[in-house]
């Protein structure tokens, strides 16, 4: 546009500044009154390779003087068009050449490009005359403009050259305007759009829930556009598929970026029944035609032979033919599509689809589906393919393993992992041998020289840039398996580069060209990052890190070194060749033992400092061999097939799957039902023999093994199952409480495009998805179904199919309840929901008994009745439904009917309910509404319950608005229901309370509208009003963070079980309001942002239990409660025991303190005066005890300048608090009493000794201390120090109270329940801080591990560990103590014994450990001494044996008698007790008490005089005598005891409590 400023002028500020030439200006005018412009480009050769410069000039025609552009590294073909980057390389500086230095020669060749730029847009006539100037003009010109130049300053020149550098044009893309998020009705049409600005020109791509759209599979249905940088994607005729989440990628060499909109897809409520599903409509096809597919001639379960080939095929017709129409043949194992490969081959005939393998191997067992899709839908058809293991080599070897993959690639360093075959030859496989080839040669190589048990082996020592292929072979000691089949080809190079190799870095793959650079200076690389050990198992240990920041521009390779934990001895790993992965796996490590790692970098410039070392790491398996599994069901199916199903492990790691075998009973032959395992618990086995008896076997497996067998199940006879067996479909999910869910229609997920024209296929690996009969399945025929991980073929066409059905006959009862003992119990209560012209609404009650697993689905027969006569039944629905309610269609009007319901499940349908009554087919037409449905009782409680309710699919002729519910006892007449609500309810619940403790009552619920109150619902089953044991209610919590959650546990829990959460009733899918965590037994609904919108009714229920539930109503003044507690948990404050205060010292120092409750290390205070902080100096001293909260500061003197408000600002975390004083005029130190400086507090000294202290201040010689306990005056002469240390007892309120005639003080101190158990917990840390390192010493009986501690305390809890596992006692494993020696006493040790132990004492907080290592060496020694002393003990034995006389019997030390067995004593008193001790040699007398030794003093004196007389005596008894007491005697010949107990009571006239602290009190 004329006048408009051109985009240079925009940019370049300068270019309008003054130092341009008179004949610069005139050209520039001249451009400005023209209105276009062309701009030419130029490129350079560089090697044969064409580079683009990007400059947008044809400098051969600005100036005769030939320049050099900056490249920018961007290679383009000969059209222009970007196709790949330059790669430098690098070269000698050439500034000794050019005499110039590079920054020099840069601005040179910069200021010539600027030049060229600024002369480019001159006229044609000014072009031409400049190119005719002679060459000392063009040098007087040249002189010019760099004179120009040098006037321009450094920071616009490089403004300039800034701006006018290509590569700094080039950006990644960026959203100017973003895709909207559209909500729209069915059959509408919605358009997202957006505007990416970007260059290069990003490319632009579409995704729907990450899957990109692709129009031309979807003719018609998605439209994409680009125009102009404005990008659209339009979807016509939007379904309910259509909902997602869209995905718009704009991608260029700069990178990429994504924005997202999500389309909602609403149908109008009238068009659909929300509570009944849509009858099913047929398919249309957008060309006018419907196809019609047929597939026919269909393969059955087929079973096969590794090494062997097989072909499944099936003929498709399609009607009507068109000649040139050709359908989507799709072959899928287990859900994912086949394509071609040297495995399998697909053929597709015009008329027939045939799959073929050219190599069967175990890999390709599984549930085949062939998937035919047409214009019009898509068809489907399953069976299941067993392939056994090829017969061995050498008889008894094991199968081959199976499904070998490659993991975690890198340069030099794979892992290989594979399955275990099921097969193991009759001995337990040995372990597996990896074997490598690399690709175009045919010589294999065996990787590892001994076998490893893991299922998961590194392969080092590649070589980088080849690929190989790898196998594995099972050995066990009969011999060597066949190889498995080779894995899939993988390359040894870093990910990076193999990225790269597939294209993903960038949008096009265009040429590498080659340039010159200058050289980078060598760096030594850094330490590596996040070294880490990511496996470890007995046999290897495997290292992973990152590479470091700095390493230079050359890559780095790496050192690996290991110590012994405990040590600081570092050996390198790989001393001759540096390996260059960030990974490395470590082979001969000793097990047991622990190591330490770290990693060094290495280059040409040198070796790096090492990395982190790692944690100490325990060599041997981290991964357990899962648990048996549980036990086994079988279930009859089909005439060659059993279901097998089972309890899965418990507590399994990594679980890869499970293997089933059979034995024919008596045969005790084994054989693999499935030879790769399965993932579900449940499993069709097929080929079995008819009339048969079968047991049946699982175990599981996983990496680190296979499991023991599970016990084996009952024998089950191979016979069809009444009832049709199990269809081989996927099974409907259950509802809360195994109801199943709500009235609509299920489909599972399928991946791609389809239309919605039936059910696609899905798998059972999880049991409780929706049910999908298959057609076959419903016509009875049962041998195509397959293990219950199959695939259901979902047909369209239910033609001819007629379920199999079990009538009430007699003689049937017998074989009925054998063969279905496992299905459920016939339903009841049928119930008429609503009646049109041809069409009746259905009702029914869950079975009373549901048999061995959850009710999938149900089964409706209808049959007509003519004059009382009863016609045949017929099928009312060929699939399942999932839900207690269903319309039964194509009925005839004014007809009577009947109607009976089937229950199904896992283990097959079950009996019919009896025949409803008759009902009369004619259409409703009353105004009043129909009955309510499903009614459910939750929450029941001694005097309440919660009644929930469906609302009647009759609604009348005006929508309902209320609910009336009705009550009365169970075994009341009718004439007692009364009603509960005088006034309608307009929710479909109500909480019913005022009950009778113990009463069951029965309930019915009627719906209203404005004609009036309609039918009433069924009446529930009686519930009697009873709060069951164990029942738990749901708890509010706010936490320390302020965050608000309901809590709710249950101890009935089964595997299956599941928390439910429910909002008025409703349950919460919507996570934007509530995050549900469940762990355990316990579950959490956490409020994200609690507010208004959250008010409501909280329940929650448990499935599978016996009705265990609970509610939680959250109310506007319960939510305003709970948002302050919050409040006050997000911002707390810290407790004072004491506000601001002032005291004046001597020599005129004022004292400012305060005290508070309790702050941590990191507390802190900010002293201000006046708003203004205060520092440590010359006249303010702070002090800040944070064990006593005593906060002070001391000002030297106090002037009228002081005269003011003085304020400490506390801050503990979140926690802060203030306190202030003001200081105005001379009246502000008035009279000050005597006072707590420092508040009653305790110390716990190293000797476990307690001691009561305080600081107190303006004490003068009449002021008085009286201290306190309980509210009861401690006397100064009484003992305040306990010998026998520390009780409960001696918990308590302390308090001090200081008095005189100026007034008193009071401080108190709470040693109650927690601040008790705080001060033991303090003790026993210094307990544990005296402990001796564990030791091991020998005794004639075993091995004992022994500690002492400084003092000891019976209240002291320890926890002795073997191997991180607390010991359970035995008459083998004992502990005690003896004195201040805590032991463990191990009998007859063995081998077994071998490990670590540990004691743990018990703080409260982290606990001590001391812990020993009874292994190697040491085990050893000790070993060896204790049967040394167990030999001479033995000696010494036999020798008493030898020489038994008169003597030796007559003088083993006995205690004669004369102590009691209790003795009650009043505190107070003397006690005195005497025996008489025998025994020749005189015997040694040992007195205990609690099992330690006791000493004589002056308050327990112990006394043996003559030889023969052992007294007792203590001179004044107190409340610690209390105890076990025992007198041990001993000489050679034996050794004797006798025990008594003390028990020492007060009288309650002299109740007084004592002082436990030991020392005295501080001022």
């Amino acid at each position: 546009m004329s006048g408009s400023l051109p985009f240079y002028q925009k940019h370049h500020r300068h270019y309008d500044r003054g130092y341009r030439s008179k004949e610069t200006e005139s050209k520039l005018s001249q451009y400005q009154s023209s209105s276009r412009y062309a701009a030419g480009s130029s490129t350079s050769r560089s090697r044969g390779l064409s580079v683009s410069s990007h400059s947008g000039l044809d400098e051969n025609r600005l100036s005769p003087i030939p320049k050099r552009a900056k490249p920018t590294y961007l290679a383009v073909d000969r059209e222009n068009q970007i196709i790949g980057y330059v790669v430098p390389i690098f070269r000698g500086s050439q500034e000794f050449a050019t005499g110039l230095s590079g920054t020099q020669e840069s601005r040179v060749r910069d200021t010539a490009a600027y030049m060229a730029r600024r002369d480019m847009f001159t006229s044609g006539l000014e072009m031409e005359r400049s190119e005719q100037i002679s060459r000392k003009e063009v040098m007087r010109e040249s002189a010019e403009r760099i004179s120009q130049n040098k006037r321009v300053s450094e920071r616009g020149f490089q403004e300039h050259f800034k701006r006018m550098n290509e590569d700094s044009l080039m950006h990644a893309p960026e959203f100017v305007i973003k895709p909207r998020s559209h909500t729209v009705w069915e059959k509408q049409c919605v358009r997202l759009h957006c505007t990416v600005s970007g260059w290069p020109d990003p490319r632009v791509v579409w995704y729907k829930n990450n899957v990109a759209v692709d129009p031309l599979a979807n003719p018609g249905k998605y439209k994409v556009e680009s125009r102009y940088n404005v990008h659209s994607l339009e979807i016509n005729r939007c379904d309910f598929d259509d909902t997602a989440q869209y995905r718009v990628s704009a991608m260029n060499s700069k990178g990429e970026l994504s924005a997202f909109a999500s389309v909602v897809v609403k149908r109008f409520k009238g068009e659909v029944d929300e509570f009944l599903p849509a009858p099913r409509q047929g398919p249309v096809s957008e060309y006018g035609i419907t196809f019609q597919t047929h597939i026919v001639d269909k393969f059955g379960v087929s079973f096969g032979r590794e090494g062997e080939t097989m072909s499944l095929g099936c003929t498709v017709v399609i009607y009507p033919a068109l000649h040139r129409y050709q359908p989507e043949v799709q072959w899928y194992r287990d859900d994912v599509l086949l394509s071609p490969s040297k495995w399998h081959h697909m053929h597709w005939s015009g008329d027939r689809a045939t799959l073929t393998f050219t190599h069967l191997n175990k890999e390709d067992e599984g549930l085949y589906t062939l998937r035919v899709t047409t214009k019009s839908g898509y068809e489907t058809y399953s069976a299941y393919v067993f392939v056994r293991d090829a017969d061995a080599e050498v008889e008894g070897a094991p199968g081959a393993p199976l499904d070998v993959r490659c993991l975690d690639a890198n340069k030099d360093y794979i892992i290989v992992t594979w399955k275990q075959p099921a097969v193991d030859g009759g001995n337990s496989i040995l372990g597996y041998f990896v074997d490598r080839c690399e690709i175009g040669t045919t010589h294999w190589i065996q990787c590892n020289d001994t076998p490893v048990k893991f299922a998961r082996f590194p392969v080092t020592g590649l070589v980088e840039g080849r690929s190989y292929i790898f196998r594995v072979r099972a050995v066990n000691k009969s011999g060597m398996s066949h190889p498995s089949r080779v894995s899939e080809p993988v390359a040894a190079m870093d990910p990076a580069d193999r990225a790269r190799m597939r294209g993903t870095s960038a949008p096009w793959t265009g040429q590498i060209i080659v340039t010159e650079e200058e050289p980078a200076e060598g760096v030594v690389p850094g330490q590596p990052l996040e070294l880490q050990v990511t496996e470890a198992t007995k046999n290897y240990v495997v290292l992973s890190w990152k590479p470091p920041g700095e390493k230079g521009l050359e890559g780095v390779m790496y050192y690996v070194e290991k110590c012994v934990s405990g040590t600081d001895s570092w050996q390198r790993v790989n001393t001759e060749i540096p390996v260059k992965s960030p990974r490395f796996a470590l082979f001969d490590l000793a097990e047991g033992k622990s190591y330490r790692f770290r990693v060094r970098c290495c280059n040409s410039a040198g070796v790096g400092e090492p990395s982190d070392p790692t944690e100490a790491t325990t060599v041997g398996d981290k991964l357990d061999i899962p648990s048996a599994p549980g036990k086994v069901v079988p279930t009859r199916n089909t005439d060659t097939s059993v279901v097998v199903s089972w309890e899965a492990s418990r507590d399994a790691k990594e679980l890869i799957g499970y293997y089933i075998e059979g034995s024919i009973v008596g045969s005790q032959v084994w054989e693999p039902c499935n030879n790769k395992p399965v993932n579900a618990t449940r499993f069709i086995c097929h080929g079995l023999i008819t009339g048969e008896k079968y047991v049946f076997r699982v175990r599981a497996v996983n990496a680190a093994g296979l499991s023991q067998f599970s016990q084996e199940s009952e024998p089950v006879e191979v016979k069809a199952a009444i009832g049709g067996g199990i269809p081989h479909g996927v099974l409907p999910e259950m509802g809360p409480g195994g109801n199943v869910g709500q009235l609509t229609e299920h489909r599972p997920h399928w991946t791609g495009t389809h239309e919605t024209v039936q059910s696609p296929p899905d798998t059972m690996q999880n049991c409780n998805k929706k049910a999908q009969a298959d057609t076959e399945a419903r016509e009875g025929c049962r041998a195509a179904s397959s293990g219950l991980t199959e695939t259901v073929p979902m047909e369209s066409k239910y033609k001819g199919g007629k379920r199999g059905s079990v009538s009430w006959a007699p003689d049937l009862a017998k074989d009925l309840f054998s063969v279905i003992s496992a299905s459920p119990a016939p339903p009841y209560g049928i119930t008429v929901l609503e009646c049109v012209r041809d069409s009746m609404v259905l009702a029914w009650k869950q079975p009373t008994f549901i048999g061995g697993a959850d009710i999938t689905g149900y089964f409706v027969d209808y049959r007509e009745i003519i004059d009382g006569v009863p016609g045949k039944w017929h099928e009312a629905n060929i699939k399942a439904v999932s839900e207690r309610a269903y319309r039964v269609s194509d009925l005839k009007e004014n007809r009577k009917y009947q109607f009976q319901v089937r229950a199904a499940n896992m283990a097959g349908v079950g009996i019919p309910s009896l025949p409803s009554d008759t009902f009369l087919c004619e259409e409703w037409t009353i105004a009043v509404p129909g009955p309510p449905h499903d009614l459910q009782i939750r929450d029941v409680r001694n005097d309440s319950l919660v009644l929930l309710w469906k609302p009647p699919v009759y609604q009348g002729r005006n929508p309902v608005n209320g609910y009336y519910v009705d009550i009365k006892e169970a075994d009341a007449p009718e004439e007692a229901w009364r009603g509960v609500n005088n006034k309608a309810t307009e929710t479909t619940y109500i909480k019913i309370q005022n009950l009778k403790e113990g009463e069951s009552y029965v309930f019915r619920v009627r719906a209203q509208n404005k004609a009036g109150v309609g039918k009433t619902s069924d009446v529930t089953e009686p519930v009697p009003a009873l709060t069951k044991p164990g029942t738990k209610e749901i708890v509010v919590d706010v936490d320390d963070n302020g965050v608000i959650s309901l809590n709710f546990e249950c101890g009935d829990l089964i595997p299956d079980s599941k928390f439910v959460w429910s909002k008025n009733y409703e349950e919460i899918t919507d996570p934007s309001r509530l995050t549900i965590e469940t762990k355990g037994n316990k579950s959490k609904a956490v409020f994200n942002t609690p507010a208004e919108e959250d008010i409501g009714i909280y329940s929650c229920l448990v499935t599978h239990t016996d009705g265990a539930s609970a509610s939680y109503t959250l109310s506007e003044e319960e939510l305003k409660r709970l948002l302050e507690i919050s409040h006050d948990h997000k911002f707390p404050i810290i407790p004072l025991k004491s506000e601001l205060a002032v005291e004046l010292l001597e020599k005129g120092r004022v004292r400012f303190w305060l005290q508070a409750e309790k702050m941590s290390a990191n507390g802190k205070v900010d002293y201000v005066f006046n708003d203004n902080v205060l520092s440590q100096g010359e006249k303010y001293k702070m002090n800040f005890d944070k064990n006593t909260g005593v906060i002070e500061m001391i000002m030297e003197s106090l002037t009228p300048a002081d005269e003011g408000t003085f304020t400490f600002q506390l801050q503990d975390g979140k926690a802060t608090n203030q306190s202030s004083l003001v200081l105005i005029g001379e009246g502000t130190f008035i009279y000050i009493s005597p006072h707590f400086i420092e508040y009653l507090s305790y110390e716990v000294t190293p000797e476990c000794c307690v001691i009561l202290k305080c600081k107190v201040g303006n004490m003068k010689k009449e002021t008085s201390a009286l201290w306190y306990k309980d509210g009861h005056q401690i006397k100064a002469d009484e003992h305040l120090g306990f010998t026998e240390g520390i009780t409960t007892k001696d918990s308590g309120v302390y308090e001090v109270v200081l008095k005189d005639d100026r007034g008193k003080d009071t401080s108190t101190l709470n040693l109650t329940n927690q601040s008790f158990k705080d001060l033991m917990n303090e003790v026993f840390s210094f307990i544990a801080n005296s402990s001796t390192p564990l030791k091991i010493t020998s005794t004639d009986e075993g091995i004992r591990l022994y500690t002492f501690v400084s003092y000891y305390n019976d209240l002291l809890q320890v926890t002795w560990h073997y191997k991180d596992s607390a010991i359970a006692f035995s008459d083998r494993i004992k502990s005690g103590v003896v004195g201040e020696q805590l032991w463990l006493q191990i009998k007859e040790p063995t081998e077994k014994d071998m490990g670590k132990y540990a004691i743990e004492f018990n703080d409260g907080k982290g606990g001590l450990r001391r812990s020993v290592e009874l292994s190697g060496q040491a085990f050893d020694d000790a070993f060896a001494e204790f049967k040394r002393l167990n030999v001479l003990e033995i000696k010494n034995v036999f020798m008493v044996i030898i020489k038994v006389n008169y003597d030796v019997l007559s003088g083993r030390a006995r205690v004669a008698g004369g102590l009691p067995d209790v003795v009650t004593i009043q505190e107070g008193k003397a006690l005195n007790l005497t025996c008489n001790i025998s025994g020749d040699p005189v015997p040694e007398v040992t007195w205990l008490k609690n099992d330690r030794e006791i000493t004589s003093d002056d308050h327990c004196i112990l006394k043996f005089e003559s030889g023969k007389f052992a007294s007792f005596t203590i001179t004044g008894v107190n409340t610690s005598d209390s105890g076990k007491y025992s007198i041990l005697v001993k000489n050679k010949y034996g050794t004797e005891s006798g025990d008594f107990t003390v028990s020492v009571f007060i009288p309650e006239d002299q109740f007084r409590k004592r002082l436990w602290f030991k020392g005295n009190l501080k001022f």
